[in-house]
């Protein structure tokens, strides 16, 4: 979803900044990290003497709507908000910064643009903002469209390294998705995939309706092929289920584009929440075996911090608010669904963070420990190892 802000101001150019703005030397195809993940649930903090945990079970999502803007104008709230939730692993949609690669030239969809001075002026406050201590703990991985649109990031503790990472659909290991709209961490028990689902518009054009219904039946079929693991399926997803995850379901259903009314009645309405739309993403759940976890915890509407998107705060969408961002997991990890929130609340849009979407978290239970079993670290294991 959009909203307008100012343009930003160029307070001078910087040399090209020499931090990396992924882990390690990323060829362009899968990033694979070799590891050795222990055997037991839990490995032990020598230093601590506490257990920790083997896998991320803590998630954060956030369309940040121009990362560069929220690191210019809302960070240290922001980083105060992750310092407090800590979450291990954080998916960023509408990055809106563009990929690297001169004017005519290929582009590294993985590398932030830094070829000119406005360029390389942006890519040294981004690094700058990630070098600081709430982000230098995390590892990230960009997405990136060609220009300052669309794009995702993921950010993982360094202490969780995933086993791989991808970023597309099709499963070729070479190509990112169009405008940089999915991001894929495979980790030893499950994957998590970050998206930024494309807005269906209003019309049936190529790059409306015809484009979102590609979307939707390739999205389908990954979820329908994926079933070696568990998935976890984040991101601003562009839709609304349900009546009760909009806040005015009659305005949304009779919303128009310059008096515009498509063919299809089921085509009618706010992108977001035609009924087309509602059918494929409702589809998807069914037969992909997927929950959606905030709503599996809240059975209610709640109309004070119950939606994601809101509409701006002058105007005709004031106080229209929608709830299109998502925590989806296989119903193999339903069971373990601790919490899943918004993080935002009111029409003023407190805890957006600059945004027009709030973040939501989800939190998963931690594997158990059975202290009969065999496997698991005791003191008897840590003193034969000292």
């Amino acid at each position: 979803m959009k909203r307008f802000f100012q343009p930003v101001k160029k307070d001078g150019s910087f040399k090209k900044p020499t931090l990396s703005s992924s882990p390690s030397s990323l060829a362009d195809d899968d990033v694979e990290t070799k590891t050795s993940p222990p055997a037991a649930a839990f490995v032990e903090d020598e230093q601590n003497n506490k257990p920790q945990k083997k896998e991320p079970t803590k998630f954060l999502t956030w369309n940040a709507n121009s990362f560069l803007l929220r690191v210019k104008n809302n960070w240290p709230q922001f980083t105060k908000f992750i310092d407090s939730l800590d979450p291990d692993v954080i998916a960023i949609q509408e990055v809106r910064m563009p990929a690297a690669g001169a004017k005519g030239a290929p582009k590294n969809p993985r590398e932030l643009k830094d070829d000119n001075n406005s360029s390389r002026e942006e890519k040294l406050i981004i690094t700058r903002a990630l070098s600081g201590p709430t982000f230098r703990k995390y590892d990230v991985w960009w997405s990136l469209s060609d220009s300052k649109y669309a794009g995702t990031a993921l950010f993982v503790k360094k202490c969780f390294p995933p086993k791989k990472v991808s970023f597309n659909l099709d499963g070729s290991v070479s190509k990112h998705e169009a405008d940089g709209r999915v991001i894929v961490a495979e980790f030893e028990s499950f994957r998590i995939m970050n998206t930024y689902v494309p807005n269906n518009g209003w019309k049936d054009e190529e790059n409306a309706f015809q484009r979102r219904r590609k979307w939707d039946k390739r999205m389908k079929e990954f979820v329908l092929k994926s079933t070696d693991k568990p998935l976890i399926w984040c991101g601003d997803l562009n839709v609304s289920h349900e009546e009760i995850d909009v806040s005015h379901p009659d305005f949304f259903q009779s919303a128009k584009l310059n008096g515009y009314i498509p063919p299809n009645k089921e085509d009618c309405g706010q992108p977001g929440f035609t009924l087309s739309e509602r059918k494929r993403f409702g589809s998807i759940l069914k037969e992909g075996k997927l929950i959606d976890a905030y709503r599996f915890l809240h059975k209610e509407q709640d109309m004070e911090r119950g939606f994601s998107w809101s509409g701006h705060p002058i105007g005709k969408y004031r106080g229209k608010r929608m709830r299109i961002d998502y925590f989806l997991v296989s119903e193999k990890l339903k069971d373990k669904i601790v919490k899943c929130e918004m993080h935002g609340q009111g029409i003023e849009l407190e805890g957006f963070y600059g945004s027009d979407h709030c973040p939501v978290s989800l939190e998963l239970a931690e594997p158990t420990v059975d202290a009969n079993n065999s496997s698991n670290l005791n003191q008897n294991d840590l003193s034969a190892n000292i």
